[in-house]
């Protein structure tokens, strides 16, 4: 009888018909086998909901959407007070975005932190999921968990990879009753292990895309998408543009202040480039101190107003170092294609590259749009804290 029901289908629902079943029911009622069989049961839906609800985390395709579905996930069993979600978009860098939900909505939530490198040491002794006043108690540290307690905090969740800690998932207390059950906390943990594991795969995705030193697209995905761009163009009869970026005489940050500053210089001009292109742009650098911008669906004017926009940025960029370093500028180059010019890569940049050299040898600074032939000046007034590089003869 017992390899008779090791082999039975516990979710069988003639399970309790079989004939040597009906035969020892009364026995097995006695003992608690069906008692038993019907928890096995229950656990094993709970896991069956549990699978179906990691692989929906796993076929998202952003944070924001893995984010959205959690949130929907959790309140199916409880409703929190609050949930956030803390991570850092560039693995090698300590800040971090923070995107909170309340009722299924996003929210502000008053977490004034920056950072969260005094929780790495401390995660990756202890990778699951803890009650925060635990947490906080371990950590004996008051400055770093004091904005946490304040929100009220009650359960901590790391993201952790191979670069250490990636983020930290907040759980608020439960808005209809007192505590979390020892049901309700194995079910977040268990949840919580497949958001961590989906969010940590995009950004490591993501990362793989990326330039180290920047944080902007790197060589590779830009020629990808560029090449896609010219074929859409091609395809749906709009124009597109790319925009080339060079630091002017960045040879001389490396050579008089050293190479850490012309680092900082180029983390300082990426910043500014993200902050002046659209969300469907795509910023990258492109090797040392050239960075590109893909514009989709972008005629040459409006190619030039964003080319300015990043121009003026940079020339109005302080760039935080020990002593102040001379006033960054840059020279750019546009080249806007369509179906009707050439819409190979390599034709694509060899012009945007040559309007780009037509602005060093204007005098640096300036903007320059490649037209059937010619290259056209873009100048503009400088800013009146302009100043120009120190020249090293």
């Amino acid at each position: 009888m017992v390899e008779y029901l090791n082999e039975a289908q516990i979710d069988d629902s003639d399970f309790l018909e079989r004939p040597i079943i009906r035969e020892y029911l009364e026995l097995l009622q006695d003992i608690g086998v069906i008692d038993h069989l019907k928890t096995l049961n229950s656990e094993i839906r709970d896991f069956k909901c549990l699978l179906v609800k990691g692989l929906d985390l796993f076929n998202r395709s952003s944070i924001e959407e893995i984010m959205d579905a959690t949130v929907h996930h959790i309140s199916d069993q409880f409703v929190p007070s609050f949930i956030a979600f803390l991570w850092k978009p560039i693995p090698n860098r300590e800040d971090i975005t923070i995107k909170a939900y309340k009722n299924y909505k996003p929210v502000d939530i008053a977490l004034r932190v920056d950072c969260i490198t005094p929780f790495e040491e401390f995660f990756k002794k202890y990778p699951k999921p803890i009650n925060f006043e635990l947490l906080a108690f371990q950590l004996n540290n008051d400055e770093a968990v004091k904005s946490y307690l304040e929100i009220n905090t009650e359960i901590a969740v790391p993201i952790l990879g191979p670069f250490g800690l990636y983020g930290i998932i907040l759980i608020g207390p439960k808005t209809y009753k007192e505590g979390y059950s020892r049901d309700e906390l194995f079910f977040l943990q268990q949840l919580m292990s497949f958001v961590s594991q989906a969010i940590k795969n995009l950004l490591h995705y993501d990362h793989s895309l990326r330039d180290v030193k920047t944080g902007l697209y790197n060589h590779g995905f830009f020629i990808t998408r560029l090449n896609e761009e010219a074929y859409r163009t091609r395809r749906n009869a709009y124009s597109s543009s790319i925009i080339v970026i060079d630091v002017d005489k960045f040879k001389d940050f490396n050579d008089i202040y050293g190479h850490l500053a012309g680092d900082k210089v180029l983390e300082s001009l990426a910043y500014i480039i993200k902050q002046n292109v659209r969300e469907e742009d795509i910023p990258s650098r492109f090797g040392g101190e050239e960075f590109t911008v893909l514009l989709p669906n972008t005629d040459n004017t409006t190619a030039l107003h964003i080319a300015e926009r990043l121009r003026l940025g940079a020339a109005n960029m302080e760039v935080p170092w020990i002593d102040p370093l001379p006033q960054v500028t840059i020279s750019i180059g546009i080249y806007t294609f369509d179906q009707s010019t050439p819409t190979d890569v390599s034709s694509i940049i060899r012009r945007a590259d040559e309007a780009l050299y037509a602005s060093k040898k204007k005098g640096r600074n300036c903007c320059t749009i490649w037209e059937s032939g010619k290259n056209t000046a873009a100048n503009k007034p400088l800013p009146q804290n302009y100043m120009p590089i120190v020249e090293v003869l």
